[in-house]
Parts: C-alpha cells; structure tokens; sequence
C-alpha cells in the first residue's frame, strides 16, 4: 500500500514539474503569463469540475499552451486552464491575478486552501458589477499572500464569444499604477472624441451639411464601441445590466459602420460622382442593416462575427482612393486616416480570427483605439481640407463675377455713349430741318395773304382732330379697360393696362385717395409727395404713407401687376379658379398662389353684400382695406 502511495506520488510529482512554474519573490512586479506557464484542458460537454480537474488522473489531460495568448477555439465548450505558483517568501502586500479580457462571459477561478481543497471565485461579463472584489473593468482576483511553496491554480472560462485568456500576476501596488495609467489614457481617448464631436457640431451649425452629423455619429458609436469593448461602459454606464452589455459592442459596432458609409457618401459627394459605387454603398448600407436585425430579434450570437465590418471598411476606403485618383485633393487625408484604420482592423483579425501568435503588450492590445485616433485627426484634416478647397472656389467664384461685372459695366459706358452722340447728332438734324420748315412757312404767309382764312380753318379743324383724338384716345383706354375686365382676357393683354408698378402705383392712388386724402396717423388732409412713386407725406406730422399701405398688396412679395391680375382672376371666377391654374398663368409658385388667393377669397366672402351689385369694376373694390393690418409675405 505505502509502495503504491509512493509510485502515485512521484508520477504526480512528475507531472507536475512539467509544467513551468512562475516564481515569484518579493522584488516581482509586474508579471505576464504566456506558452508553457499556462497549460489548458478542453471539455466539450461542461461536465467537469474542481475535483475531477484536479485528480491526478487528469495532470497528462492538460496541455501547454503553444501560443503566447490561449483562446477558446471552440465557443461551445468549457475550458480549464491550470498555472503554478513558487513563492519562498511571504510577501509584503497582498498580489493579484489580472484578466485582461473583459468580454469573457464566465470565470471559475479555484485557489487552493489545504488539504486538496479549493475556494472558488466567480466572475466575468454576465455577473454584476458591484459583486466584483475590485470595481475595475479587469476582472482581479486576490490571492493569498502568507503562502509558501508551490500552489497549482484552477480556473474555467466559458464565452460564447472569442476569449483570449491574457493575465498577469502583479503585486497591488503595481496593479494600481497600471489602473491609473490606463485609465488616463482612456480619459485622453475619449476626450479627444468628444473634441472632434464638438468641433463637427460647431462646422455642421455653422455650414449645415449633414456629413458633419453623420461624422459625429461616427465618433460617438466608435467611443461606445471601445467603451464596450474594454469594460469601461460595464463600469460606469450599465453596471446592473449583463444581458445588454453582451449585444452593447454589436450595436455600437453597426452605428458606427453605417454612419461611417453615410458620412462617406455625402463627403466624397459618391452619389454625383461614382454613381455606380454609390450604388453599392448603398447595398452595403441595407445588408449589414439586416444583419444587424437578425443578429438583434433572431441570433445574438452573430453579434460576435465582427470581422464581416471588413467589407464596410474595405468599400469607404476604395470609394476614397477612387475619388482621390479622379482629382480631388481632399480625399488624400480620407484614404490616409482609413489606411490606418484598416491596419488596426487587420491586426485585430489576425488577433481574434486567425490565432496570430502575436506578443502581448500596449503596442498590439491598445493598436485599433490609437488607428481611431489617428483616423479621426486625418478626417479631420480632410474636412478643413474640403471647406479650403471650396472656399477656394467661392473665391474664384467671386472674382469671376466682379471681372464679369466690370466688362459688363464698360460694355454698357460704351453704349451710352454711342446713344448720346447718335441722340444729339438726331436732334440737331431735326431742329436744322424745322428752321428750314419754319421759313418755308413763312414765305408761305408772306406769299399768299388769301391763304389765312384757310389756314385759320385748318387751324381750327386741327384742333378739332386734337380734340376728336383725344377723344378717341379716352375711348380706347376706356375699350381697353373693359377688355381688361372681361374674364377671357390673359396675363400678356392685362398688362398692357397695367404694364408695371408706376402704372398699378398710378390706379392704386387715384382709388385710395378718391375721396380726398386723410393721414392715418394725425388726420391731416394736407401733403406732399412722398419718396416713392404715388406715396404721400403728411405736411402736419410728417408721416410717410405708401400708396399699397391699407390695401390687400401690403406686405406682399409677389410682383404688384401679378397680384393685381390674381385679384381680378378671383373675382371674375368667383374663387373657383384653382391656385396650380394660378400658378400655370403667372408662372409663381403653387403655394404662393394659394395663399394669396385664399386671402382674397376671405376678403370676398366678408364684402360678400358690397360686391353684389358691383358690376365688372368690382374687383378693385377688394384692394382697399378699411384699416391696416399685419399681413403674410408671400
């Protein structure tokens, strides 16, 4: 029996100096685990426990690790990892060990106690915040300082999503200048995005296009998406909600891709220039919109294939190339900050899907937030590069124009000029050829004395005609405005009464004032004309009056002679013409339209009695207002 006892106790004995031992002593600071100092076991159906894992019918089950950072490799399973501890002194301060990775969903881990016996410590993503030992985003775990010798230690990790099993044996101390450290850096991080949100929001307010919202979006979905990566939203954000802290990262993740196509499309203007890839943008937008619904209402699982926002990725950054070959300087900022963004990507593949051997340290674990940073000042450069470029432009622009503007000037000077010399070059022809006329007239006069009596009468007779014209010509206006009047009459015969503001100006005054005028502010009855045509000014109070005030034009934007033919449109149709017709006819806008007659259909309404038997004339009985009001713009 003691031979057998013996024989089981070298072979464990054996066993375990297989495995490497970590020692430590009181001069060990920081230390991080890595190949053969973490040997591992893979169980499938999640049947085992402490006491299975630790028989020593299990110590040739377990092997080391051949890569520096261990993964579970099949998310389905349970694995256990062991590591052992030397210490030949008692420590002064208590040591910790450090997992690394907070997205892992479950860690058993055992310390032995004696006598075969281990104490178990639970953590990880799906526990509670507040039940962690130490409120950091690492899950920590403090180990027994008064031990000496050789310890195994036990833990299990099960994680529905790639784990790897990063940890470091450090001592307090060392464990809180390496928290204050960090979270320094993460304050740094993610002040610099809100920086970079702040200052789009202040471009987007001050230039108002959208690609700056889209832009801050970005940012902000990028600064959750780390938040969750690396635990720090688990602390501070949501630390009672486990269930939401799993998915938090996936949905993060598709804001930011979407907002990251979005802002690309309306940056690098795709739509206008590469319409076939704006095509394709859009494809991607939709696909991974679906995904991210199935992965949200069907299989939360798939949130953690994080490698398909390659293809998004892969898309902004050939749309950049692609524009910046086309001649557009701006875009070389673009297709910079997403190179480095599309190597901290790929590293961070090589690290999770690939199983990439890669050293543990700051340079490869903290590389995909430091190519955000870098990628966020490169846009940054490109949009301050855009606004030059168009600025640039504007300016070119301008100048255009004002070079424009004098040749037209010096083409018009020209032209004047040549008028007035033809002008005075006419005029004096004709005052040459009325002196001639003037003396033939008289020799006339002189010549023939019997001719007076006939010239008298062809004097009367001449004024006769004068008369007669005049008369004719008062029949015609009067022919003219009843024309007007008719409901068969267009835009281009209405004009020709009403041709432009002097003349509408010029019937506005004589119907306003055709009972005398009266100053809405003093009542004085006496004026003078005022600065603008038809306006008058009250000599007493010196009030100005314009001949539209108190009439149903005031305030109104449309071009008068329009509005005054929109009135009699109305009238003469009793409000049943329609305002898209009235749009048609005066070529205005459909609303503009509607809105002014829609008043004048008021107006109609409520002088309903009065324009009863109002005849054709009707219509300007519509234009005057009894008082003035506060009227819309059109």
């Amino acid at each position: 029996m003691k031979l057998c006892l013996f024989i089981l106790c070298s072979v464990v004995s054996i066993n375990l100096k297989a495995q490497k031992s970590v020692s430590i002593d009181q001069h060990t600071s920081k230390y991080i685990l890595s190949y053969g100092e973490i040997e591992f076991l893979e169980d499938p159906p999640g049947h085992f426990n402490i006491s299975d894992v630790s028989a020593p019918a299990f110590n040739k089950r377990f092997k080391p690790s051949k890569v520096f950072v261990p993964k579970n490799d099949n998310e389905k399973s349970t694995y256990w990892f062991r590591i052992k501890v030397s210490n030949q002194h008692i420590d002064d301060e208590a040591r910790v060990i450090e997992f690394y990775d907070q997205s892992i969903d479950s860690i058993a881990f055992y310390e032995p106690i004696g006598n075969h016996q281990y104490k178990q410590i639970m953590g990880g993503s799906k526990y509670l915040f507040k039940d962690r030992l130490y409120k950091h985003k690492n899950f920590t775990i403090k180990l027994n300082r008064n031990f000496i010798g050789d310890h195994v230690y036990y833990f299990s990790i099960k994680s529905e999503q790639p784990a790897n099993v990063m940890m470091a044996l450090k001592p307090i101390s060392s464990f809180i200048e390496y928290g204050l450290k960090e979270y320094l850096l993460f304050g740094i991080f993610y002040g610099m995005i809100l920086i970079f949100s702040f200052y789009n929001l202040m471009m987007f307010f001050a230039v108002r296009q959208v690609q700056y919202l889209y832009y801050i979006l970005y940012n902000i979905s990028i600064a959750m998406f780390e938040m969750s990566s690396n635990g720090i939203a688990y602390q501070y954000l949501w630390p009672n909600a486990p269930e939401w802290n799993e998915i938090a990262f996936g949905v993060a993740l598709f804001f930011a891709t979407s907002a990251s196509l979005l802002f690309t499309r309306e940056f690098l203007q795709v739509k206008s220039r590469v319409p076939l890839l704006n095509k394709l943008m859009i494809a991607v937008i939709s696909l991974r919109v679906l995904f991210f619904l199935y992965c949200l209402l069907v299989d939360e699982h798939f949130f953690n294939y994080k490698y398909i926002e390659i293809l998004p990725l892969l898309v902004c950054y050939y749309a950049g190339w692609h524009i910046w070959r086309k001649g557009y300087p701006y875009a070389r900022f673009f297709v910079a900050g997403y190179s480095f963004l599309l190597l901290g990507v790929t590293v961070r593949i090589l690290q999770t899907v690939l199983s990439v051997n890669l050293p543990f340290g700051p340079a490869n674990f903290y590389i995909l937030s430091f190519c955000f940073i870098i990628e966020m000042l490169f846009l940054s450069f490109a949009i301050g590069d855009k606004v030059r470029v168009m600025k640039k432009k504007k300016d070119n622009a301008q100048q255009q124009m004002i070079q424009q503007m004098k040749i037209s000037q010096e083409l018009k000077d020209n032209i004047n000029k040549d008028l007035e010399k033809k002008v005075f070059e006419r005029t004096k022809e004709v005052l040459h050829k009325s002196d001639i006329i003037e003396k033939q007239n008289e020799e006339l006069l002189q010549q023939n004395e019997l001719l007076n009596a006939q010239a008298e009468e062809i004097k009367r007779m001449n004024a006769l005609l004068a008369e007669d014209n005049q008369t004719l010509q008062t029949n015609i206006e009067v022919v003219t405005q009843a024309r007007v009047l008719s409901k068969n009459v267009n835009f281009e015969e209405f004009s020709k009464t009403y041709p432009d503001d002097i003349a509408c100006f010029k019937f506005l005054s004589e119907l306003k004032w055709n009972d005398g005028y009266q100053c809405d502010k003093c009542g004085g009855t006496h004026y003078y004309k005022g600065r603008v045509a038809y306006s008058r000014r009250c000599s007493t109070c010196n009030y100005q009056e314009s001949v539209i005030m108190n009439t149903i034009f005031q305030n109104t934007k449309i071009p008068i002679n329009k509005a005054f033919y929109m009135v009699f449109l109305v009238y003469t149709t009793k409000g049943e013409i329609s305002s898209y017709k009235l749009s048609e006819m005066l070529s205005l806008r459909q609303g503009t339209c509607w809105t002014f007659s829609d008043k004048i259909k008021k107006i109609i309404k409520e002088k309903k009695k009065e324009l009863k038997s109002a005849g054709e004339m009707g219509w300007s009985k519509l234009v005057i207002e009894k008082k003035a009001q506060k009227t819309t713009s059109f």
